[in-house]
C-alpha cells in the first residue's frame, strides 16, 4: 500500500495532480488546500499519501500535511461522506475550522462545502461531536460549549450574543469558551463583555 510518494510535480489540474516518481506518472487527487500548497511545475514535492482500492480502480489521496490526511480518514468515516465529499470539505474549511465547528456544534459552516447540505451537515457534528479529531480522545474544552449532555445556558446565549453583532459562529465559540474556562461564574452580561474584551485583543 503506497503511503508516501515523493517525485517532481508534472501538472495541476482541478481536483488532481500528475505527480512524476521515476518516470511513472501517478495522477493523485488532493484538496484545494494542498493543491495550493504545491511548488512550480517540475519541481519536487512529496505527499502523504492513502489508497483507495476498489474493484473498479485504484485512487490515491494526496495531503500535503498529516492533520488533513487524518482528517480526510475521520471525515469518510461518516455515514454519506466520501472521498470526493471529503476533499470538498477539506478544500473549504482549514483544520482548524472543522475543529471549532464541531466543538461549538456548528453545522452551518460545513455547507460551505460543495456536496454538503444542512442533513449532512447535522451528521458530521453529530457524530463528531466531542471527539479530538487528530487522536480520537476528547477535546479540552468546556463540556458546556460542546453540546447536549452539559450545556450552560449562559455560555450558548453568549455565542448566541456574539453571533448576533456579526462574529462567525465558531469564532464566538472559541472565544466564549477560552473566556468561560478562567470566569466559570461570570453571568451572561460579564461573559458577553469579557468576551468582546478578548477579541478586540486579538484584533488590536
Amino acid at each position: 500500500m503506497i503511503a508516501k510518494l515523493t517525485g517532481i510535480l508534472d501538472s495541476l489540474y482541478d481536483g488532481f495532480l500528475i505527480l512524476d516518481v521515476n518516470g511513472v506518472g501517478y495522477r493523485v487527487f488532493c484538496s484545494n488546500r494542498t493543491l495550493s500548497m504545491m511548488p512550480g511545475k517540475g519541481m519536487s514535492c512529496a505527499l502523504l499519501i492513502e489508497t483507495q482500492v476498489r474493484e473498479d480502480h485504484i485512487h490515491l489521496f494526496g495531503f500535503a500535511d498529516n492533520a488533513e490526511k487524518e482528517w480526510f480518514n475521520v471525515l469518510t468515516d461518516v455515514q454519506g461522506v466520501g472521498a470526493k465529499v471529503a476533499l470538498a470539505i477539506l478544500s473549504a474549511l482549514s483544520p482548524n475550522d472543522l475543529s471549532m465547528a464541531i466543538a461549538t456544534g456548528d453545522a452551518k459552516t460545513f455547507t460551505r462545502a460543495s456536496g454538503v447540505g444542512p442533513k449532512l451537515a447535522t451528521r458530521l457534528v453529530t457524530e463528531l461531536k466531542g471527539k479530538d479529531l487528530m487522536t480520537g480522545v476528547s477535546l479540552d474544552i468546556p463540556s458546556t460549549i460542546a453540546g447536549a449532555g452539559g450545556t450552560s445556558n449562559v455560555v450558548q446565549e453568549a455565542i448566541s450574543a456574539l453571533v448576533n453583532l456579526g462574529y462567525g459562529r465558531s469564532e464566538a465559540g472559541m472565544i466564549v469558551g477560552t473566556v468561560y474556562k478562567d470566569n466559570e461564574n461570570a453571568n451572561i452580561s460579564d461573559l458577553i463583555r469579557l468576551s468582546l474584551k478578548e477579541i478586540g485583543k486579538k484584533n488590536g
